[in-house]
């Protein structure tokens, strides 16, 4: 008996119509391979700065850039606000929401820890002193976040809405505790954990990474970084799947605030003084290295691992503009035409995958 299935060019067994699927996996290959690329697109937009500011400064000055260890230094100093901001920021965005209030909450930390600290450093001592207003501005920090879960996960207020009131109250707030000027902080300890160093490497650095990498821990190892993944691609979903959204939400919006609240101490530590307007040029900057770090203003994707990349990307660009002796103006334009890029890049990448796309 003669059977009228033939083999197939894939070698499958006869009667599969699978003379096609070299062509298949091809496509499959090259979609992956697109999409590894856009979601590396923080590091490459990194990589790509580092060289085009060693070429520059090598054909102009005859000097390095990124070998000299004190631009290291200084660009990683840079990074460490923005970051710890960003790093709040990025929970936020992959939530679908976003926290327009950190800035000044940022601000409203640096000031309360300075007071806190002048106060408890003739009962308490140095060391002791620090850790208390470390605590107690964070723990205020915490409060308009707490606020601000309420308002977005009870009272169903928008969260553009919602952190952008809140934004102006931190900043009456902060303001009105710093007398409209800035607190200097009388605490040699103090400043030594802003300016110290542990085997070359500044203090402030040393406690972001650290936190950073506890967040990246959070958000990629543990029960409440997935369901932040979930609320984020289809609330509906996850809550059909048994999520407490507004539980969740509510921690959310604390954790934001306490990131804030870490960046303002180590701010007050950095400059040994406490100033409401702290983080206010750095709301932008935070949402800007999230994005860039390719999180989906969408909601539902992006990683800490990216942020930090996106972080650096801003960095290295206001940086390295005052190192080739460019005028500052153009760190607003570069790094207006970088989050252009990104997002125009997530909106492809989304339609290649079949994603959502607002119209």
């Amino acid at each position: 008996m003669t059977s009228s299935a033939t083999p197939t060019a894939a070698g499958g067994p006869p009667g599969e119509t699978s003379h096609v699927r070299p062509q298949a996996d091809h496509a499959d290959r090259s979609k992956t391979i697109l999409h590894r690329i856009a979601d590396l697109r923080a590091w490459l937009f990194l990589a790509a700065l580092i060289l085009g500011f060693e070429i520059w400064a090598r054909s102009e000055f005859g000097g390095t850039f990124i070998l000299n260890p004190f631009n290291i230094q200084s660009i990683a100093i840079f990074a460490v606000a923005p970051l710890l901001l960003a790093t709040g920021q990025t929970f936020v965005i992959i939530s679908g929401g976003i926290d327009l209030s950190m800035g000044f909450i940022m601000g409203l930390a640096a000031v309360v820890a300075a007071h806190a600290i002048n106060w408890a450093t003739p009962g308490m001592g140095l060391p002791l002193a620090v850790l208390f207003g470390a605590l107690v501005a964070v723990l205020v920090a915490a409060i308009p976040g707490l606020i601000n879960g309420l308002l977005v996960s009870r009272l169903r207020v928008p969260p553009f809405i919602g952190t952008l009131g809140m934004f102006g109250v931190a900043r009456g707030v902060a303001f009105l505790l710093a007398g409209g000027t800035t607190v200097p902080v009388a605490n040699g300890f103090f400043a030594t954990i802003g300016n110290g160093r542990i085997l070359g490497v500044p203090l402030i650095v040393v406690i972001t990474a650290v936190f950073v990498l506890a967040m990246h821990y959070l958000l990629s190892q543990t029960r409440f970084g997935q369901h932040n993944y979930a609320i984020g691609a289809n609330v509906q979903a996850a809550r059909r799947s048994g999520i407490d959204i507004k539980w969740h939400l509510l921690r959310l919006y604390v954790l934001t605030a306490c990131c804030a609240g870490l960046a303002g101490v180590l701010y007050s530590a950095r400059f040994n003084a406490g100033a409401a307007q702290a983080g206010e040029p750095l709301l932008l900057d935070s949402v800007a290295a999230v994005v860039i770090g390719g999180a989906s203003l969408f909601g539902g994707s992006g990683t800490i691992l990216g942020t930090v990349a996106g972080a650096f990307v801003i960095a290295v660009i206001q940086y390295g503009l005052v190192f080739v002796n460019v005028e500052p103006f153009w760190q607003f334009i570069s790094v207006g035409v970088v989050i252009i890029i990104s997002v125009l890049i997530d909106q492809a990448q989304r339609r290649f995958t079949g994603g959502r796309v607002d119209e």
